[in-house]
């Protein structure tokens, strides 16, 4: 337990000497920090994170190392590293056939690994800057946004290209609906949300939120038709009805957010927020109330840059990536939800 109070001692200097003014720390025990697993040789930028809920072996796109870092939480360290990649940022765990599927910003190009012997048994290229995955585990449909403009769909078992949905814009964070058959889309340089139709592969239509602000991170309520919008510069936190595009709740969010979740089972959002600049990070945690309420329970203090994470309900846990700085390693911090 010295390393995670000797962590929470160097936080609270951090936010001593950098301003944090009205980012003050609260609501702790919502999650309880139980492990930081170090990730040494990593560098610069860390980008998105999924895993494998069996083994509990988590796999980290290192897009500044060029490398994969594939993680085992049970034994609290690095096993492998998969390098010789160009910039990879989405990443997801194909659990039917035990494969790892990576897509490089640098080249567009993306990897299917064996995840147990890290060999590379298919590739698939896109045109340009293969972005965020999400993986559909019932339709076993890999979706990558990619490029100035799309969605690529991906046969998880045949390793096949199946479809192609253009956009008015790179794809940032974005959520698949099974229930409708709907894709929802951020596309923070045009300033749009898109909503594709997943029968039709095509875009259906287009929400303009004029805000201006940088809508990376999504988050979906289906059972509600809720969308969980943040937003970066300033950082706001949009919660939006998915039919109607119209916006419910705008809350003050920690700048430079990069990855968002909503947890149907406690009616919670947990935001990691980077701070942006010299600034610290900070987990933002938000619970959704009766009468369209939503009120900010926690606010809880992270490392610079610290923007990219994974929230793991099945085994209530919720992993924060933070990047290597100021003579301190790249490591992971494992916090177990209240």
């Amino acid at each position: 337990m010295k390393h995670i109070v000797f962590y929470f001692l160097a936080i609270i200097s951090a936010c001593s000497f950098s301003g944090c003014k009205a980012q003050a720390s609260f609501g702790e025990n919502y999650l309880h920090l139980t492990k930081i697993i170090s990730l040494p040789g990593v560098s610069v930028r860390i980008d998105h994170l999924d895993i494998n809920l069996k083994d509990q072996i988590v796999y980290i796109a290192a897009l500044g190392n060029n490398s994969v870092e594939v993680v085992d939480l049970n034994k609290e360290k690095v096993l492998h590293s998969i390098v010789g990649l160009n910039e990879p940022q989405g990443v997801a765990y194909i659990p039917q056939t035990r494969e790892i599927f990576l897509a490089n910003g640098g080249t567009g190009d993306c990897y299917f690994y064996n995840a147990t012997s890290f060999e590379k048994v298919a590739a698939i290229h896109l045109k340009e800057d293969a972005d965020d995955v999400r993986y559909d585990s019932v339709n076993k449909k890999i979706y990558v946004g990619y490029g100035r403009g799309g969605i690529a769909i991906i046969d998880a078992l045949s390793h096949k290209q199946t479809g192609d949905i253009k956009l008015p814009g790179h794809p940032e964070g974005f959520q698949v609906d099974r229930k409708r058959e709907l894709l929802y889309v951020n596309l923070p340089g045009s300033d749009l949300i898109s909503i594709l139709d997943l029968k039709q592969l095509k875009l259906s239509r287009n929400i303009s939120e004029n805000y201006r602000s940088g809508n990376f991170p999504m988050a979906l309520d289906s059972s509600g038709n809720i969308l969980f919008i943040g937003y970066r510069h300033p950082g706001k936190l949009v919660v939006m009805n998915a039919q109607s595009g119209h916006r419910v709740i705008t809350n003050e969010l920690t700048n430079d957010s990069d990855d968002l979740f909503y947890d149907e089972a406690s009616h919670r959002i947990y935001v990691s927020c980077g701070g942006g600049y010299s600034n610290p990070g900070f987990i933002n945690i938000f619970q959704m109330q009766s009468g369209n309420k939503c009120m900010q329970i926690a606010n809880i203090p992270s490392r610079n840059n610290a923007r990219t994470s994974l929230l793991v309900p099945q085994l209530h846990l919720f992993l924060l990536a933070e990047p290597a700085g100021h003579n301190q390693e790249a490591q992971l911090l494992v916090y177990r939800t209240q």
